[in-house]
């Protein structure tokens, strides 16, 4: 039976909370958005996206490589995707998630670089055996539903360090698995590997022991990286996550109004993507979204202010009857 965590969606009373946007906000965002997607477009580098994005109705400029998307476009493939995603343990259901409207869980992040080594207080490179141990830890750990792993594989060769953390994750943690490879051929081979685990690829769109972390470029571009990561994952059936990762005042406006359309154009760009290769399939609105430390030119991770993004994210994906993945809090 798949764990369902605490319901956490009621609102029978007014209590404390961080829900900064009233419905006319998120409405007044939604409407934004369209007109951006329609007006603007977003810059997508491979011309086999283009190519889905082309059939499935939108206005595709090949020469500038620009892509606008009409509203019942957008608005088709929010209604298309579930609101209701399980994603599924390597060793059976005892480990899967319910994510559904109102359920909080919990995962890890990635993908640290360098590490303190907690037996000799060494500052070093991070190891394929840092990941697996990290993920034998998460899978002992009740409060922790997902592990994306959570460290780099910096002791081999860089071409293949995508695949050593995949390894390393499936034979340490039994939970569903998040990663995000972002070469076409790791991305392919991913899900050969996952097909695998999971018993075939017909055995894989039931139960896919992975989910797929695909990030956007702000402002408004798709790399090549996003789109095949979206496309390979939807056409076999596994859950697909949309992570931006905007700035704001950096690579996006500086106001909470400003980076949450961005952002939302970004997510849901892919979102239309996913849904017109693969119709109906999985999706996870995500957010690493926060503001930029003008002092120090670094994303200002823990602050208020990705807090307050992060709560009017989690509303927006609400909103549209998605499950969200926020993080930085």
């Amino acid at each position: 039976m798949a764990r369902r965590n605490s319901y956490a969606g009621g609102t029978s009373h007014r209590a404390f909370g961080l829900a900064g946007l009233s419905d006319g906000d998120i409405e007044h965002l939604h409407l934004t958005t369209l007109e951006v997607l329609e007006r603007t477009g977003v810059w997508v580098e491979a011309a086999d996206a283009m190519d889905v994005y082309a059939d499935g109705g939108c206005r595709v400029d090949r020469e500038s490589h620009i892509v606008k998307i009409p509203p019942h476009v957008v608005e088709d493939a929010i209604a298309s995707a579930p609101s209701r995603v399980t994603l599924c343990g390597s060793r059976g259901p005892a480990q899967d998630v319910v994510l559904e409207p109102g359920r909080v869980g919990f995962t890890t992040f990635c993908e640290g670089i360098v590490m303190h080594d907690p037996w000799t207080g060494e500052r070093r490179d991070t190891t394929k055996k840092d990941a697996g141990d990290i993920g034998l830890l998460a899978d002992f750990l009740a409060e922790i539903d997902t592990y994306q792993v959570a460290v780099v594989a910096r002791d081999v060769p860089d071409a293949t360090y995508e695949l050593h953390n995949l390894e390393a994750g499936l034979l340490s943690c039994s939970k569903p698995l998040g990663v995000g490879p972002f070469a076409e051929e790791d991305q392919r081979l991913t899900v050969e590997i996952a097909a695998v685990v999971a018993g075939g690829p017909d055995a894989l769109r039931e139960r896919s022991p992975i989910y797929l972390t695909m990030g956007p470029v702000s402002p408004l571009q798709l790399p090549a990286g996003t789109t095949t990561s979206g496309l390979h994952g939807a056409r076999a059936g596994i859950p697909c996550t949309a992570l931006t990762m905007a700035m704001a005042g950096g690579s996006a406006p500086a106001t909470l109004a400003g980076v949450l359309v961005t952002h939302n154009a970004e997510v849901l760009s892919v979102l239309v993507l996913v849904q017109l290769a693969a119709r109906g399939n999985p999706f996870i609105y995500g957010s690493s979204t926060t503001a930029l430390d003008l002092r120090n030119a670094l994303a200002a991770v823990g602050s208020p202010e990705c807090g307050m993004i992060s709560a009017g994210v989690a509303q927006i994906a609400r909103h549209y009857r998605l499950p969200s993945f926020v993080a930085g809090l």
